[in-house]
């Protein structure tokens, strides 16, 4: 095709759809135009959220036919229905990742490339946040442009790209959505690093903070409470343990309980002052099954994720999931919220580090997507009386039996 299409915003929708659905549903493409209808209205993995009517649709997919665009075929079995191919794909020549970012392009206009590597993991898998900037590029550079780069605002952490198939509404000003994959631009080691390196420096002031907190936040111990009870004695670990407290609350209420810390700072912090308990360094995302047993009873992960990227959420509930008994809980607290917070001071410290806040909604979906049932989810409010300044996620999952 020597001229890119000009699309409106419902070509764009209808293409993006078709697109989607040809990979995620195959059994089920191509698509009758009420399920054509169905997917470009959808409420997920859409923005903005439309209510698109089946005249309109048809009208619209009938007139990118004409364009040479999409192609309408009759089912191959039972009913005769006629049904909607696109062929934007072939008319670009796509390759499989291109198509990937386009389709997630269409769907949901300016992105980064942070949050276009989390929303094309159903359509293609990219290595890292490198590999999708590399395919943006490479759409840029064609002859005819699929991609451009927009300029970063004020107070957007990333640049973000949109496509050039036609008009793509711009965010309004103010709201500039989070991108919680900013905090790897430099690459995950990197932010390891500096997190261990925060911790290991604030380590006894953040102790002497935390160390009698469970005493005021009841929910926070309703809920271990419930952890201990089911855990019955077996083995619980807590991921993530920081200075020890909430493991040593496990232990007291008769758990078995270890806590694996990525601050060996920290790690001596709770050694010291609760002796009893096990901790050790470690990392969470490569946690194994407990030394006594096939599995473990319960599996806490308590603020130990708040500063994984979105795009790191998936494989960390996977690898925490996997070594838990069959019945064993998963326990996740997080911040909820849609920022990403940097901090350069701590507890009188020079620190480095940034706080991912993580939509409730996507985090739930996660643990659901690494094969938990029975999911509970809370959201509180902040403490303020406390000098909290975020809400509180708590979800937890049990592995199937």
């Amino acid at each position: 095709m020597s001229e890119l299409p000009v699309l409106d915003a419902t070509e764009q929708r209808i293409l993006g759809a078709l697109l989607e659905k040809q990979t995620t549903v195959p059994a089920s493409y191509p698509l009758s135009g009420n399920a054509l209808r169905s997917a470009c209205n959808q409420s997920n993995n859409r923005d903005p959220v439309v209510d698109l009517d089946l005249q309109t649709v048809e009208q619209a997919a009938r007139a990118l036919k004409d364009r040479g665009l999409v192609r309408i075929v009759w089912a191959s079995t039972g009913r005769r229905t006629l049904k909607y191919h696109q062929v934007l794909d072939e008319s670009l020549g796509l390759e499989p990742d291109e198509g990937a970012l386009l389709t997630v392009l269409l769907l949901r206009g300016e992105q980064s490339p942070g949050e276009l590597r989390t929303r094309t993991e159903r359509l293609r898998g990219f290595a890292g946040r490198g590999e999708v900037e590399a395919c943006l590029a490479r759409m840029a550079a064609r002859p005819e442009p699929l991609v451009r780069e927009l300029p970063r605002r004020p107070g957007q952490q990333d640049h973000r790209w949109i496509h050039l198939l036609g008009p793509v509404p711009q965010q309004a000003t103010g709201a500039v959505p989070v991108d919680r994959d900013a905090v790897i631009a430099g690459g995950a080691e990197v932010r390891d690093g500096r997190v261990r390196s925060s911790y290991d420096t604030v380590a006894t002031a953040y102790a002497d903070h935390l160390v009698d907190e469970l005493e005021g936040l009841p929910f926070e111990t309703w809920l271990l409470d419930r952890v201990a009870a089911r855990a019955a004695g077996g083995p619980v670990v807590e991921v993530g343990s920081g200075p020890g407290h909430v493991t040593a609350y496990l232990a007291d209420r008769g758990a078995a309980a270890t806590g694996i810390d990525l601050s060996p700072a920290m790690v001596a912090e709770a050694r010291r002052r609760f002796p009893a308990p096990t901790f050790e360094v470690g990392d969470l995302r490569r946690l194994s099954r407990p030394p006594t047993s096939s599995g473990w009873a319960a599996v806490l992960g308590w603020y130990s994720l708040i500063h994984l990227a979105a795009s790191e959420l998936p494989d960390a509930v996977a690898a925490l999931a996997r070594p838990l008994a069959p019945g064993g809980w998963l326990v996740l607290a997080l911040h909820a919220g849609s920022e990403v917070r940097h901090l350069g001071e701590w507890l009188g410290h020079a620190v480095d580090l940034d706080l991912v806040l993580h939509d409730p909604v996507e985090v739930v979906r996660t643990v659901e997507a690494a094969g938990l049932l029975e999911l509970e989810w809370y959201v509180r409010g902040p403490a303020t009386g406390r000098g909290e300044t975020t809400d509180r996620l708590y979800v937890v999952g049990r592995k199937p039996d």
